[in-house]
């Protein structure tokens, strides 16, 4: 008789969580597009704030709930989240939360790819001969720094930062770790500019969504880059000069 344990999964099960994150988030982008915006937490400012006063607790439990869903189905509206945890929580506690939240998220969406076609393409990549192969293997020399770099540098959409260690059989325990840490500066800059939204909202203005790119800020985020790429290009010259 043969044991059930060594049957081999359902393919289509095993793309299940992926394939239901992908729908909601297509539905989510089309029903939610209205309510996750600023200006949707402009007009609903007060009562966010007198029910966090009155239920400081459960707002942080709703608010983290609501921040990692947004996040795990990739729906419109992390920033807007950002700038409420500022909001509601100032600077601090705001940026850990935010910061918990959003990593949690990330790992949801993490898992979902990686057992849906991440161990696949995984094994591909690691049975593959020639540049493809060479490139895995320098993935995996650098994984922490890679790891980091995706997540510091702006340009790299948070969602795609998700998806690519999910097909480079990266330990989880390094993606939640690189995850947390690397969007620090980030999550930060956002939720102090979520925490001035008060002043914002009394002159009828938006907030600066750009400031990460404004020098003071920017600058210190490219040395962090170069410190993270830093031992990918040590190890480069260390091969040149074994050739």
């Amino acid at each position: 008789m043969t044991d059930m344990t060594d049957a081999p999964a359902n393919p289509l099960l095993k793309k299940l969580p992926l394939i239901a994150i992908m729908i909601v988030t297509v539905l989510g982008a089309y029903f939610l597009r209205d309510y996750l915006t600023f200006d949707a937490l402009a007009e609903n400012r007060e009562s966010l704030i007198a029910f966090r006063d009155a239920n400081y607790f459960l707002t942080v439990l709703v608010f983290i709930a609501s921040y990692v869903v947004i996040v795990a189905f990739s729906l419109p509206g992390a920033t807007i989240a950002t700038l409420t945890g500022g909001f509601l929580f100032a600077t601090f506690p705001g940026a850990l939360f935010n910061m918990t939240a959003a990593t949690i998220g990330a790992t949801a969406i993490f898992l979902a790819a990686r057992w849906g076609f991440g161990e696949s393409l995984g094994k591909k990549l690691e049975n593959s001969d020639g540049a493809v192969k060479k490139i895995k293997d320098g993935i995996d020399e650098n994984q922490w720094s890679m790891l980091f770099l995706i997540r510091l540098v702006p340009a790299v959409p948070f969602f795609l930062a998700n998806l690519i260690p999910s097909f480079l059989e990266v330990p989880l325990h390094r993606f939640v770790i690189s995850t947390f840490f690397g969007i620090i500066p980030g999550s930060v800059v956002y939720t102090s500019v979520g925490a001035g939204l008060g002043e914002v909202f009394a002159r009828g203005e938006t907030p600066n969504l750009g400031i990460i790119f404004e020098p003071q800020i920017i600058f210190p985020i490219i040395g962090l880059c170069v410190l993270a790429a830093l031992p990918i290009a040590i190890n480069a010259l260390r091969g040149k000069k074994g050739l």
